[in-house]
């Protein structure tokens, strides 16, 4: 089990996106790519979280993807999960535990693809400071009671998250 820390805000998490982002957008194949953004708790202005910072690529196509992009990604040092559940996206870390410690989170998705909904949560949160607080109340206590399941803990977010993007 992998252990659940998180950490304040740290400011220059906009700066760390944007330049693994370049790093990212460098190797993928031309016309893949049709957007990129810097989502998750990392994004959200005041937020605690884990230090890792979420990235999501939207491609034109993840079978193009799958066959193109994983080489010059693992290039980077990112690690692939080729057998992810969810079909609907592909999945990279940089930094896999428990010999290095994760920096980055590398999602890959088609347009409109369920991923994409987190952007309009990551907006929401940003608008509305009381609902980014009750969320970081959550993630506190969920840190707390799954220290090591970080599964748990990310599963336990999800009614919250679910609530929030009924809103939207």
């Amino acid at each position: 089990m992998e252990h659940v820390r998180l950490v304040a805000y740290n400011p220059h998490w906009p700066a760390m996106y944007a330049v693994e982002i370049a790093r990212v957008l460098s190797v993928m194949p031309d016309g893949l790519v049709v957007d990129a953004v810097h989502f998750g708790s990392t994004a959200i202005p005041g937020m605690l979280a884990k230090p890792v910072i979420d990235i999501l690529v939207v491609v034109h196509s993840l079978h193009a993807a799958r066959a193109n992009a994983v080489a010059p990604l693992e290039g980077l040092s990112y690690s692939y999960w080729a057998k992810n559940p969810k079909l609907d996206r592909m999945f990279f870390v940089r930094g896999l535990p428990p010999a290095l410690e994760r920096t980055h989170h590398l999602h890959l998705t088609e347009p409109g693809g369920d991923l994409w909904s987190r952007v309009s949560f990551r907006d929401y949160l940003r608008a509305h400071p009381e609902e980014a607080a009750r969320y970081a109340a959550l993630k506190t206590d969920l840190a707390e009671r799954h220290r090591t399941d970080r599964e748990a803990y990310t599963e336990g977010k999800s009614d919250y998250v679910k609530e929030i993007l009924a809103k939207v």
